[in-house]
Formats: structure tokens, sequence, C-alpha cells
């Protein structure tokens, strides 16, 4: 017997990855990235280091399956979003796989900063930065004061400055 598999990951990986496998695909219809999404798990598990304190490891590993499937799921939109609006393009664009693939990171880091930010904030930082309304315009339009909307601002824009430094 090896020294690695009496340890608790091992222990862990062997008890339930055949369940975690079945339990994705059941969800994703795809057995490929089921495969995939479960060794994404098990690396976060062996990442975190606490194979030996989880108490209920079902639930503890589908907690990080989900999240794991939210975030590709949220991958795939804004790659798809991407690519419409390079489709919209009257002329197609040469980009290389390199930097479409550095695209689509960015887009998936900045909507999840967006989606962090809070319903509010994230309303008035959009409707400042693409629609373009003033402080002042946005204050009305959301019935808060400007000294609100800027507080909105500097909440948000201190996470755009806290990604791009990333």
């Amino acid at each position: 017997m090896h020294a690695l598999d009496s340890t608790p990951l091992h222990q862990l990986y062997q008890a339930h990855s055949g369940w975690l496998k079945t339990w994705l695909r059941t969800r994703l219809g795809n057995t490929a990235d089921a495969a995939d999404l479960a060794q994404d798990t098990f690396l976060r598990v062996l990442a975190a280091r606490n194979a030996e304190a989880i108490r209920e490891p079902r639930t503890y590993l589908s907690s990080i399956a989900r999240a794991l499937m939210i975030d590709r799921f949220r991958r795939q939109a804004v790659e798809q979003a991407y690519l419409d609006v390079l489709a919209l393009r009257p002329e197609p664009m040469d980009i290389s796989p390199e930097t479409r693939l550095l695209i689509i990171e960015t887009l998936t880091e900045v909507d999840a900063m967006l989606d962090n930010l809070g319903e509010r904030t994230r309303t008035i930082f959009l409707a400042v930065q693409l629609e373009g309304l003033s402080y002042v315009a946005a204050g009305e339009r959301f019935g808060v004061s400007v000294t609100t909307v800027k507080k909105h601002m500097i909440r948000a824009l201190t996470n755009c400055l806290l990604l791009a430094q990333g």
C-alpha cells in the first residue's frame, strides 16, 4: 500500500469521487464536463488542506462543485456574449487564441466584480459608465442624493482598481 493511499484526501476521493461525478453528470448532461468539475472540486479540497476536518463530505463536495458550475456557466455566458458582439462587427477580427483567452478571462473577472458590487451600486455604476449619466441625473433617476451616487461610484471604482491591480 502506498503512503498516500491512507491520507484523508485519498480516502475522501475513493469514497466520493464516483458519487460526485454522477451528481455532476445529472446536472451538466455531459460526462467529460462532470469529470473535469469533479477533479476541480478535489483540487479545491487539496488546496484548502482540510480533508480530515470534513464531517459531511457530500454536502461539502456538492457545495464546491455547485460554485464551480456557476463559475463555468458564467464564463460560458460571458464568452457567448463576446462572440455575439464579434459576430455583429461588419468585418471579421483576426484575434489569436491567446488574446481571445485573455479577453474572456478579463470579461469574466469584470462580470464577477460587477456581480459582487451589490444591486444599487452596480446599477448606478453602469448607468453612469455605460449610459453616460451625470451624477445629478443618476441621483434623480434612482431617487438618491448626489453624495450617495458619489459613494456608490467610489465603491465601484475602487473595486475596478483592485481588479486591475489583481
